[in-house]
Order: C-alpha cells, then structure tokens, then sequence
C-alpha cells in the first residue's frame, strides 16, 4: 500500500469494475513471473478490503475550528455593531427632542419678555396694545402646534404633552388679556380696579405655565434621560414671566389707567414722578452722601445699590437709572432700567463688575434718574456723591 493510501479514509471499493480489473490483470501479470502464491493458500489477484484510516495530524480539525471561530467572532462583532447603532440612533432620537424644546421654550420666553415690553411701553395706546398683544398670541400659538407636532421618543411623551401643555396656558393667558382689553375699553376710570382684577386673573395663567414647564415637564423629562444613560442631555427650561408682580391687580389696574388715559390723547391725572432715595456701597452697606467724602475699597466684589422710589400719582414704567464714575477722557458709564414702578414702591438697581476705578485721587459716583413722561419736580432725580477709591 502506497504512502498516500495510508494518509486517507481508503474506500477501494467504491471504485469501478474498469479501475479493479486494472489491479487484478496487474496482479496476473506479476503471478505470472514466477510469484508463489501466499501460505494463507489466497492469491496476490484476490479482492482487497477496504481499509479506513484517520485524517492526518491535527491541521484540518485546528483548520475548522478556526473557521467557526471566526464566523462566530463576524456574528459578534455585527451584533455588537448594530447594538452599537441602535444607541447612537436612540441617544440622537432623545437628543433631537430636546433640542427642538428648547428651541421652543426660548422662542416662548422670548415672547413672555416681549409682552411685559409692550405692557410697560410709556404712551401705549389701545389700539396699538390690541395688535402687539394679537402678534404675540400668533407667535405662541405656532410655538404650540409646533411642540405637539413633534416625535418625542416614548419615555420621554408624558414630559412632552405638558410642555404643550404650558404653551397653551400662555396661549390662552394672553388671549385672555387681550379679550379683557377689547370688552373693558369702553369702560371709565371707576371701572379701573375691576379691570385690573379680571387682568391678573387671565395673568394667572402665564405664571402658572411656568410652573406646570419646570414641575411637570423639565424635572421628569431629566429624569427620565438619566433613567434611559442620556444624563448629560438637559431638558431646557423656559421661563414666560420675569417679574410676577408685573401681573398682580394692582399692576394691571395702573396698566389699565395708563392705557386708557394715552388712548384719549393725554396722560393720566395726578402727578407723576420718580425720586433717588439712597446709594448704597458693597461690600459693607455703606451710604454715600453728596456732603461728605467716602473711601471706597475697590475690589472685585464692588458695587453700587440705587434705592429708586415713585413719588408720583401714577405708576411709571422704563425707567432709566444711569451711574458714571469719572475717569479722564473715559468714565466709566453703566445703565440699567426699571420696567415698572408702582405708586409709592421702592425699587433698587445693583451696579456691579466695574473696571478699575481712578485709585488715590479725588473722584465722585454720579447717579441719575431719567424724568417719566408728565415729570415736573426733577429736583430729587440725580445726585452727585465724592469718593476716593483706595486699594486697601
């Protein structure tokens, strides 16, 4: 038997008569050149049995292990791969969702701080109020069809519908301003605080949908990101009214009168005017006074409280509160604006982050009020207060 017959699974008898007639003729033709036959009394020219023998060595069993291995590895790594995708796919789906809030809730605050412009606007008339407040509540209306258009992914759906939810709390709260607007126009001075009270209670639900995004839409929407791995997404906040008391009866009364009184050509009776009552250093509550000189310690925690009071009959809005420190050729100038100022009310304007002041030399803080519309008495409106600015 041949050494390759040795190193195969040898089934000879599978092959054709033509192959075994071959060997057996061979077989003949050696007998007949004098081979004696075997003592087992068979001839050389006898059938053969077939003979089974293992595969060589090792390599084609290490061969097929290697090929299922790496099969295995191939299935691995695309299961891991679409595992991979199906996140980022996720993580974008959440991601998306609260990046077009967002978009919608600054687009909405926007709009609260537009509002509360064209409520504290001098001069505004009827007219005028009714097609600022009518833009306003198109504007929020989109915002609203435009949140309950959006595909929020399923965890994230009950957080979603109260956003909406707040949008038509803003929607329907200036709806309500303006429809009370439009039935009270008619309506004289002694219907005033009515008016006002039925304004505050439409106001109402501007203040509430605040409540109802920060409570019931952005503190579970976070949550829920932090449940699903996505903590570092933020569910974004938006806030419709800045300054609640803007909103109260008393407030929307005095907006009431205003509005009436400049939609028939002149001002509301009474006086009108705004007074600077104190100034105010800080760190340290120490009060300038226009007759005595102050050493202020210049540090970066420096700043200037102004304590500004309406002294007049009526409630004022804008209000422009300017301080200037001399400095050579370029003082230093800031401004700030009071948007609303009630009848007898104290408001006070914090000046802060100042540059470095004229160290070591005779120097003041000026302060000034700009007059309302209709002031008279100017006489208490700005002040002039000597400093020196020390390093220690």
């Amino acid at each position: 038997m041949s050494s390759r017959d040795d190193d195969i699974l040898d089934f000879d008898f599978f092959e054709d008569d033509a192959t075994r007639e071959s060997g057996t003729a061979s077989s003949g033709a050696r007998g007949d050149a004098g081979a004696e036959p075997s003592s087992g009394g068979r001839g050389g020219g006898g059938p053969r049995r077939p003979s089974l023998h293992a595969p060589h060595g090792l390599a084609p069993i290490l061969r097929l292990v290697g090929f299922v291995a790496f099969a295995i590895l191939i299935v691995v790594l695309l299961i891991v791969w679409g595992q991979g995708c199906s996140s980022d796919k996720k993580r974008t789906s959440y991601d998306d969702a609260m990046t077009e809030l967002g978009t919608i809730g600054t687009s909405s605050a926007k709009i609260g701080s537009d509002l509360a412009k064209v409520l504290t606007t001098p001069g505004l008339k009827q007219a005028e109020l009714e097609t600022k407040l009518g833009g306003l509540i198109d504007r929020q209306q989109q915002g609203l069809e435009s949140a309950q258009a959006l595909d929020v992914p399923g965890p994230l759906r009950p957080a979603g519908d109260h956003a909406a939810e707040a949008l038509q709390l803003r929607v329907s709260g200036m709806q309500g301003l303006l429809d009370t607007f439009v039935a009270t126009k008619g309506d004289d001075s002694d219907n005033a605080t009515a008016a006002g009270e039925k304004l505050a209670a439409q106001a109402r639900q501007l203040d509430a949908s605040d409540v109802v995004w920060r409570i019931l839409f952005q503190v579970p929407a976070q949550a829920t990101l932090e449940d699903e791995g996505f903590g570092d997404i933020k569910a974004p906040p938006s806030v419709f009214v800045e300054t609640v008391e803007l909103y109260s009866a008393r407030s929307m009364t005095s907006i009431w009168l205003r509005v009436h009184g400049a939609s028939t050509g002149g001002t509301p009776s009474g006086v009108h005017g705004t007074g600077l009552e104190k100034v105010l250093v800080q760190p340290g509550d120490i009060q300038l006074a226009p007759d005595t000189e102050t050493t202020i310690k210049a540090s970066t925690d420096l700043a200037f409280e102004v304590f500004v009071k309406n002294t007049g009959e009526n409630q004022e809005v804008s209000i422009e509160v300017t301080l200037t420190i001399p400095k050579g050729t370029a003082p230093i100038v800031k401004k700030q604006t009071i948007d609303l100022l009630d009848i007898g009310e104290t408001k006070t304007v914090i000046f802060k982050d100042f540059p470095d002041p004229p160290f070591g030399e005779k120097s003041s803080v000026q302060v000034s009020v700009k007059p309302v519309q209709g002031e008279t008495n100017t006489g208490n409106n700005s002040a002039e207060y000597p400093v020196i600015f020390s390093l220690e």
